[in-house]
């Protein structure tokens, strides 16, 4: 599950007191607008234990890449940090027991709690917006499915139930009525999306490559993704019912994993155009030069926005 994890982490959000929603995501009418907040992501710059990179540790950093703070200090790996609507915890996921499983911690890293717990791998936690929710992607079913548990860990349902399919990265719609998420149930990774309650799974893109990581834009009308449809890893967005595909990036370099800031103004993304894997922002519509927030000569990945 190793190379799984690897592909899926280096190839989600919220905004509040909006009263205009302007098309592509930006969200405009804000009395005052939220600043760009914290950015969380996974490095392993921390060094090498045991002959390997240690690193995987959970990390923050400002808006512009300064004042980068390590939030974990373990000898096991860590993955796809996302902060609670409340800011007060991270979700994570963790192969501090030997397989993968999602963990909360306070925003310092401590009071740490396994929320799955069991022998399968646990991949991909997405907050619901209240907050009470969790959505991950789990194989104790014999394949990789989308469920959804209690914010305690309690009650895990299997959402999408597709036996054979690969399926995962769940993202909650900012509305909450919505989960989106890549499946391979038709052939190859397409984005899908579906009800809480696993209802009405609609297909987004239908294409012979591989489109994955989706992500809503905070006013709930666009879903950015990442896909291989031009021949490498690039960002796309697409309207929420898959229409108009944009592509975001265009190099000869991987770029993947985008995330939405709380105004709609700014995607993060992941890319190795510089030699390794490295966190980037850029405007929303794909305009302008990217910037580059982390420059180290390990890797850098999984970037999202704090919540609050």
């Amino acid at each position: 599950m190793e190379h799984r994890n690897e592909q899926r982490s280096r190839l989600r959000r919220f905004a509040v007191g909006a009263t205009t929603l302007l098309a592509g995501g930006l969200i405009v009418g804000f009395t005052n607008p939220p600043a760009l907040t914290q950015i969380i992501f996974v490095s392993n710059r921390s060094g090498v234990v045991n002959g390997t990179p240690n690193g995987n540790e959970v990390w923050t950093m400002n808006p512009d890449g300064s004042n980068p703070q390590r939030i974990t200090n373990n000898t096991w790996a860590e993955w796809e940090p996302q902060w609670n609507p409340a800011a007060t915890k991270i979700a994570v996921t963790s192969n501090e027991t030997g397989n993968y499983d999602v963990y909360t911690m306070n925003s310092d890293g401590s009071g740490r709690v396994n929320l799955t717990n069991n022998p399968a791998d646990d991949f991909g936690a997405s907050w619901s917006p209240d907050g009470s929710r969790i959505a991950f992607d789990s194989d104790r079913d014999g394949n990789h499915e989308i469920y959804v548990m209690n914010s305690d860990g309690s009650n895990a349902i299997n959402l999408s139930n597709t036996p054979g399919a690969i399926e995962g990265h769940p993202a909650w719609s900012p509305d909450g009525s919505k989960i989106a998420f890549f499946s391979s149930r038709d052939g190859n990774n397409e984005i899908y999306t579906m009800n809480v309650d696993g209802t009405a799974q609609t297909r987004l893109t239908n294409n012979s490559a591989v489109d994955f990581l989706p992500c809503w834009s905070p006013d709930g009308s666009k879903i950015a993704f990442t896909s291989t449809r031009d021949g490498n890893y690039e960002v796309y967005v697409m309207n929420a019912n898959g229409s108009s595909v944009k592509r975001l990036t265009n190099n000869q370099a991987d770029d993947s994993e985008p995330a939405w800031s709380r105004d709609g103004t700014k995607i993060l993304f992941s890319s190795n155009r510089s030699g390794n894997y490295e966190i980037y922002s850029m405007n929303a519509d794909g305009k302008g030069n990217a910037t580059r927030l982390t420059n180290n000569s390990f890797g850098d990945w999984d970037a999202t926005w704090k919540t609050q």
